[in-house]
């Protein structure tokens, strides 16, 4: 299989590591230097350099914002049977469809645990879209982490806004936890080991729970114990509940202006 990667950022450039390492495809990437490409990919400037060529799978990583001004130029090489995939958040299929014709499309929503195989992918395929494309972006996704289908589109830029920007929340919470840290005296380094083993621990421990993990909390706090004490600053007049709704909120209302 002949597959086209547009793009290659840190998503694309995450999911393309683990596909080099497990598919039996040949990869070419196009973007502006080849310098940061893993090994085992060809690499192209722009689609003038791939005269010629037909590919069976254009994957578009680009920045769903450049989708407008980029997809064009990379009609003519798509394979008769062949397919777009398209990792760019928000922007619609009917809206690539404009671009690219009546072609099957399939949008894979991943996360950046990609790198690691630990991603989470929503994916959506259009109407027009046949098993043999299925199949390719179950593959494309189960490589990578784990792969879960979608009904419709908005319930996939709803999962973006929990699963495909998470990380960025987690991280920015693990910042802020690790910067408290500091405050109670901790060096940097310390603090970090301290607060990502914790937070570390905690995740594996809950993913290997059938228990809720309101349960799980209340396991680890005893009466007026220290834990209650800071559990008690966290649930303070509902802000942590509110501020999470608001983070996925702002998130989802960007997906859907993108479309």
């Amino acid at each position: 299989m002949d597959i086209l990667l547009v793009g290659c950022g840190k998503m694309g450039g995450a999911m393309l590591r683990r596909w080099l390492d497990a598919m039996p495809a040949r990869f070419t990437t196009v973007n502006r230097s080849g310098r940061a490409l893993p090994p085992g990919t060809e690499h192209a400037t722009g689609p003038d350099a791939l005269t010629g060529r037909r590919f069976d799978a254009i994957i578009i990583a680009v920045k769903p914002q450049q989708i407008p001004d980029v997809m064009p130029a990379y009609t003519d090489l798509l394979a008769d049977g062949g397919c777009y995939v398209s990792i760019a958040a928000g922007f619609s299929t009917a809206s690539l469809g404009k671009l690219v014709g009546d072609q099957p499309v399939i949008r894979i929503m991943p996360n950046l645990p990609a790198l690691i195989g630990r991603s989470v992918n929503g994916l959506f395929a259009n109407p027009t879209c046949q098993d043999k494309h299925r199949d390719l972006a179950n593959e494309l996704a189960r490589t990578t982490g784990t792969a879960v289908w979608l009904d419709d589109e908005d319930e996939l830029d709803r999962l973006t806004a929990i699963a495909g920007s998470g990380p960025g929340y987690v991280f920015e919470v693990a910042r802020s936890y690790v910067a408290a840290a500091q405050a109670l005296g901790f060096s940097k380094e310390t603090a970090r080991a301290l607060v990502l083993e914790t937070m570390g621990g905690a995740i594996e421990m809950a993913t290997r729970s059938d228990q809720d993990v309101a349960d799980l909390r209340d396991s680890v706090m005893s009466k007026n114990g220290t834990t209650e004490a800071g559990i008690n600053v966290l649930r303070r007049d509902g802000q942590l509940d509110a501020l999470l709704r608001d983070t996925t909120r702002a998130a989802y209302d960007r997906a859907v202006e993108l479309r």
